[in-house]
């Protein structure tokens, strides 16, 4: 394995911060558009959530 900068730890880093944030928009999203669907299978939701 090659040695890495600090540089490119530090975008690494920032990078799975960016895209763990766009995960969570996304559900953000999905949940607040199906709202009535979440009031139905709210335990098959909070295990989807929990993978996350």
């Amino acid at each position: 394995m090659p040695q890495m900068s600090p540089l490119n730890w530090f975008m690494l880093l920032i990078y799975m911060i960016m895209i763990f944030m766009l995960f969570n928009s996304i559900n953000y999203y999905i949940f607040q558009k199906n709202n009535t669907i979440n009031k139905i299978k709210k335990i098959n939701l909070n295990k989807f959530t929990w993978m996350w």
